[in-house]
């Protein structure tokens, strides 16, 4: 029993981990003190100077292990060669959550945004930054069909990635079907939808589910809706980016 407690634990925290790369998204995330790192990568063939010697002084001081990799190792760590500059690191973000915590790390009444299909790096970003200003007590991003959390995201977040939890799993639908049967109302935002955002009245927990750029909510997820709600356009506008779409849900009133 002991040893699958630990197992899962330990599981917990790998997936948890959240890994970016770049030599100035490292050595600015490294400034940042608030941010907790699990480990450095650094590819061999680096030259020891300029920023990766900063990097190298800044995680010792910090207590960071940097390991050292050959390149092709680093290019599996950061999934990204062509970006990655010899450099990555796992930040250890305690606000990556699995989506089986839901609803019990959040409050009897609480309202979320639940992504799917957002491929948009920087829509993601802008979506986080609204989210984390406005009422919105986390985020629900599947891994499956979306952007990952890579550093184009937190630069489009500015810096606000950490200041709102963010809940993993591998698709959305089954998430929303469980929390659907828990209580919780689920909206998809959709134009033709005749309940908009300013009359719309909701319940103690809601979901708002944003769709893909181009292709809006899939069936799969709509299936499992428990309603649906629209943003009112004047002069022919049809629809509005989706981050802005964001931004509107996480300051209405209600």
């Amino acid at each position: 029993m002991q040893d699958t407690q630990a197992y899962k634990e330990k599981k917990a925290f790998f997936e948890s981990l959240i890994t970016v790369y770049g030599r100035n998204v490292v050595l600015e995330m490294l400034q940042d003190k608030s941010i907790d790192f699990y480990k450095v990568h650094m590819a061999e063939s680096n030259r020891q100077d300029g920023v990766v010697k900063q990097i190298q002084a800044l995680a010792k001081k910090r207590g960071i292990e940097v390991r050292m990799h050959t390149r092709a190792q680093l290019s599996r760590i950061s999934k990204n060669s062509r970006q990655d500059q010899g450099v990555a690191a796992d930040i250890a973000a305690a606000n990556y959550l699995d989506v089986d915590g839901i609803p019990a790390q959040l409050p009897e009444s609480f309202r979320l945004l639940a992504l799917d299909g957002i491929q948009n790096p920087q829509n993601l970003g802008m979506i986080i930054r609204s989210a984390a200003a406005g009422g919105i007590d986390g985020i629900i991003l599947p891994k499956h069909n979306s952007a990952k959390l890579s550093p184009l995201v937190i630069k489009a977040s500015a810096g606000t990635l950490f200041k709102i939890d963010i809940y993993h799993g591998e698709t959305l639908a089954p998430t929303l079907e469980r929390l659907r049967e828990s209580g919780a109302e689920i909206y998809a935002l959709s134009s033709h939808a005749k309940e908009d955002i300013y009359t719309l009245k909701t319940g103690g927990m809601s979901v708002f589910v944003l769709g893909n750029e181009s292709e809006g909510v899939s069936d799969e997820v709509q299936a499992v809706c428990t309603g649906s709600v629209s943003i009112p356009m004047n002069r022919g506008v049809e629809s509005l980016n989706v981050a802005v779409t964001a931004a509107l849900i996480a300051f209405m009133k209600g």
